[in-house]
């Protein structure tokens, strides 16, 4: 009986302890061949074109650019390539973000290494897969029925995006909304993961794109 091909998989992920780790991890399974390993953009675009993989575990954040961001470029070098995107930041802006770029799923970086497995047979076999519970959000956002990117904001956090439109920092905004640091603080980082923003300027630049802050 013939074994059937393994999945071919380039690994994208700047931290070398993570990557050296996901790498072993996924070298161990017998039916997945890690081909390529990388820590940039510009190397997942190359190694992508040169390897022509199944699948591409692809960290979010890369020194020289956003992951999800290059997602098309990605699968324009390898058409048959399914990105699986991996993330600290487990939110329904994030993974629709990824899905509408092209991508096949989204793995929260704390799962077990035997999720990360599964996920790569999952997407690898044509399938989704996103951490629990975001499904029906990315969907929900993809549809339209959750409205235009922004409708989860509360009052304050869309007070919040518009003093971080004014260029204003966390102790200034806290001195504006009369909130102490801290607290301005975690209205940022709300902000932030509702909008699926690296930045506070990424966040500001996609509100004035989705036209938040008319």
């Amino acid at each position: 009986m013939a074994t059937p091909p393994s999945i071919r998989v380039v690994l994208v992920e700047d931290h070398a302890m993570v990557a050296e780790a996901i790498g072993l991890a996924l070298e161990r399974v017998p039916d997945i061949e890690v081909v390529a390993q990388t820590g940039s953009v510009a190397g997942a675009v190359a190694e992508t074109g040169r390897f022509q993989p199944d699948v591409i575990v692809l960290d979010r954040r890369l020194p020289d650019g956003d992951g999800i961001a290059a997602i098309g470029r990605l699968v324009a070098a390898a058409p048959q390539a399914r990105v699986l995107v991996l993330t600290g930041e487990a939110t329904v802006s994030v993974a629709a973000r990824a899905v509408a770029a092209g991508g096949a799923g989204l793995v929260v970086k704390s799962s077990r290494l035997g999720e990360l497995e599964s996920a790569v047979r999952e997407v690898a076999g044509g399938g989704v897969v996103f951490a629990p519970g975001l499904l029906p959000g990315v969907l929900d956002r993809l549809t339209g029925r959750a409205g235009r990117l922004g409708s989860a904001l509360t009052a304050r956090e869309r007070e919040t995006l518009r003093l971080l439109a004014d260029g204003m920092g966390a102790r200034e905004i806290g001195e504006r909304l009369g909130v102490a640091r801290n607290t301005a603080r975690n209205h940022v980082q709300h902000v932030l993961e509702k909008l699926g923003a690296r930045s506070k300027l990424e966040a500001v630049a996609l509100a004035r794109r989705e036209g938040l802050l008319d």
